[in-house]
Order: C-alpha cells, then structure tokens, then sequence
C-alpha cells in the first residue's frame, strides 16, 4: 500500500509542478505565510507493528518456537494547529486518534504441533505529538517541509489490567516517542493540501510483564514502530 502511496505522491507532484514551467504562475493565498497561527485537519493510514525483545524464557521453552511482530494497517484522525515562529520555522500541534492493530505471530508445537497462532493487540490510541516544522521558500505554489519532535499516546484500548484465560500479551496504557517526516505544501486559492511521510516511534517498553501467561512470558519487551502517510488540510 505505502508503495502505491508514493506514487501517488510521485503523480501529485508531476501534475502540480510540472504544468507551471514556462508560464507565470498566479501565487495562491500569499496573505497565508505572514500569518501568526492557522489550523487544518488530518486524514492518515498507518502500518504499525512491535518491535519485539525476547525474553530467557523463550529461549528455555519447547512449546513456542517462533514469536514475531506483524504489520497491520490502521487510520488516524486529527486536528492540527501551527504556530509561526519564524519566517522557516513552526510550531506544530496535531492531536490525532489513532486506530492501529500490532499482531504478534506464534509457532506452537503445543497441543499440536505446528500450531500457527495470531494474537491480536488492537490499540485505540489518543496521540499527542508536539513538533517542529521547518519549511523551505515558496517554490510558486509549492513548498517542502520537514519536521520533527516528541509524543505521547495513551491507550483507550489497553489491556493491563485485564484478567483473562492465558492466552494473553498485556500492554501499558502510556507511552512516550519520537516522531520525523517530510512532505509537501501545495497552495490553491482557499486551502493547502499537505501530503506527508513520518515514521512515529515509541521509545519504552510497553509490554507489562507476567510469568504467568504463556504468549507474555516469552516477550522480554515490546516498543511500538509506525509509519504514516498523512494528508493536512489547512487553512
């Protein structure tokens, strides 16, 4: 999908740019750069999965034999608010709720051998990133930008304090991380249109410790890794 995606983005740009060589371009909503704060939404699919560190029990057990992380697509929701600090430099708010599923793949040899299983943690998260934007000269009605900065999700979804029959893989509700990307700022007479990649990462362990469940008692931890393709519409 993230590869159709970026030739999408690849498309968008030939059409957008490509047209405006050779002739004068009208600039779009030039009153926009000067002004103090502005805001948009956000529409995003994401891929999303663990990393995953395994504990010495997994190396001491005979009944699962691989314990891996699998990608799964998700979708976001937000809002943005950019406040300008400079004439290259923002900064960003983009409050988002995040819909995301990190599955974790199984190989038992117990009851039966060979038995392929797939838990799955789905995750409703409330996201808080707050960033950096620094942005390039406007390039007719175009403009690339990158950013960076921190986060903080909080699971609706999680299952911490949950008790439940073994077969179960416990995550913390809080987590904390990074996030970077690019993408672009293309200006029409009364909006933006702001593609953009970012890879959003955790940096603790969200994984909460149990012996005695089996699928949580080969995980030593788990850290959270996504990638999302965004779509910004400001104003």
């Amino acid at each position: 999908m993230f590869h159709l995606l970026r030739y999408t983005l690849i498309f968008l740009l030939l059409v957008l740019v490509l047209p405006a060589k050779g002739q004068q371009t009208n600039l779009n909503m030039l009153e926009h750069d000067a002004k103090p704060y502005y805001f948009g939404i956000t529409l995003a699919a994401n891929q999303s999965n663990f990393k995953l560190g395994h504990s010495n029990a997994f190396l001491a057990t005979d009944s699962i034999m691989v314990a891996e992380p699998l990608r799964t697509m998700g979708f976001n929701l937000g809002l943005l608010a950019n406040a300008r600090l400079s004439e290259h430099f923002d900064l960003r708010i983009n409050p988002q709720l995040v819909f995301a599923s990190k599955n974790l793949y199984y190989r038992e040899t117990y009851p039966k051998p060979q038995q392929d299983t797939v838990q799955r943690i789905e995750s409703i998260l409330l996201s808080f990133p707050l960033q950096i934007k620094f942005k390039s000269d406007r390039i007719g009605n175009m403009r690339v930008y990158t950013i960076a900065g921190l986060k903080y999700d909080y699971d609706l979804a999680s299952n911490a304090r949950t008790r439940r029959a073994d077969n179960l893989v416990k995550v913390k509700k809080g987590d904390y991380g990074y996030e970077a990307g690019a993408g672009f700022e293309f200006y029409f007479e009364s909006f933006i249109f702001a593609p953009e990649f970012k890879i959003s990462n955790g940096f603790g362990n969200v994984h909460v410790k149990d012996p005695s469940l089996r699928y949580s008692n080969v995980i030593d931890k788990l850290q959270s890794r996504m990638i999302v393709f965004s779509i910004h519409l400001e104003g």
